[in-house]
C-alpha cells in the first residue's frame, strides 16, 4: 500500500500516462501515481463482469469509498484506497471531480449508445478531463486554471478515445456519438481547438508534468482530423520512436 505499489498498477494498466509520470519529479510522482491508481481501477470496474449489477457494485465501492475519505472517516486497507486517502487529506483536494469520474464510467457498463453530442462532451468531461484537473490540484494548480486543465484532459481524452474505438466495438459498445469521417473530423479538431486555447494560458513548471498525461493527444487528433477513416481502422498509432521523440521533446522544453 505505497506509491510504488500504484505505480506498478499504473505501468501495467494505463502505460502512457505512466510515461508521463515518469518525466516528472519525485514529489509530483506521489501526487500523480494514486490518482492514475484510482483511475486503472474504476475504469477496469465496468469490465468486470458479464453480470452489471456486480460491475455497478465495484463502482458504487468506490463511489462510497470517496465518501468516507472526503468525511474524515477511517477506510478499508487497500493498495490505492490508502494512498489516495492519504494524498486527497494531506494535500485538501475536493473529491468531487473523481466521483464525477466513478459516475461516468457506468456509461461503460452498458452498451446503450451516447443519447447526443453533449452526453459525449459531458463523459468526456467527466472522465479525462476531471482526472486531468484532480491532477493539476495535486500538483498546487490555482482555482482559475481549472477550465485550460479540462480543455487539455478532453481532448486527451478524445484522442485516447479514437485510438480505444476498435476494441470497444468488438466487445459491442459504441463508442462514438457520430462515427462518419466528417463527423469524426470535426470532433477531432474542437479537440485540437481545445488544446490550441490552452496553450495560450502560463502554466507552470509544477503543474506542467499533470497536462502531460495527455502528450499523444496532438499527434492523434491530427491524424483523425486528415484521414478520419483510421479511427475505425486502429491506425492512430504512432511508432515507437515517435512517441519517444514526442514525450522528450516536451520533457526538454518544460511543456506539457
Amino acid at each position: 500500500m505505497s506509491i510504488a505499489d500504484c505505480a506498478a498498477l499504473v505501468e501495467r494498466g494505463d502505460p502512457d500516462r505512466f510515461r508521463a509520470a515518469m518525466t516528472a519529479p519525485v514529489a509530483a510522482r506521489e501526487g500523480l501515481f494514486p490518482l492514475y491508481a484510482f483511475n486503472v481501477e474504476v475504469t477496469r470496474a465496468p469490465w468486470a463482469s458479464q453480470e452489471p449489477m456486480i460491475c455497478e457494485m465495484r463502482l458504487q465501492w468506490w463511489t462510497d469509498l470517496l465518501g468516507q475519505i472526503a468525511d474524515g472517516a477511517a477506510i478499508q486497507s487497500h493498495e490505492v484506497a490508502t494512498p489516495l486517502a492519504g494524498l486527497v487529506r494531506e494535500r485538501g483536494l475536493d473529491v468531487a471531480p473523481l466521483q464525477a469520474l466513478v459516475a461516468a464510467r457506468r456509461w461503460d457498463i452498458y452498451r446503450d449508445p451516447f443519447e447526443s453530442a453533449e452526453e459525449f462532451d459531458r463523459y468526456l468531461d467527466a472522465s479525462a478531463a476531471g482526472l486531468m484537473w484532480a491532477s493539476a490540484q495535486a500538483l498546487g494548480a490555482p482555482a482559475e486554471l481549472e477550465p485550460t486543465v479540462r480543455d487539455i484532459g478532453w481532448a486527451g481524452g478524445l484522442a485516447a478515445l479514437f485510438r480505444a474505438v476498435p476494441a470497444l466495438e468488438a466487445r459491442g459498445r459504441f463508442p462514438l456519438h457520430d462515427g462518419r469521417p466528417g463527423s469524426v473530423a470535426a470532433l477531432a479538431h474542437r479537440g485540437l481547438e481545445r488544446l490550441s486555447a490552452a496553450r495560450r494560458v502560463p502554466i507552470s513548471k509544477e503543474v506542467a508534468p499533470a497536462l502531460r498525461a495527455a502528450w499523444r493527444a496532438e499527434a492523434s487528433l491530427k491524424c483523425a482530423v486528415s484521414a478520419p477513416d483510421r479511427v475505425v481502422q486502429g491506425a492512430l498509432e504512432e511508432s515507437p520512436l515517435r512517441q519517444w521523440a514526442s514525450l522528450s521533446r516536451r520533457v526538454l522544453t518544460g511543456r506539457w
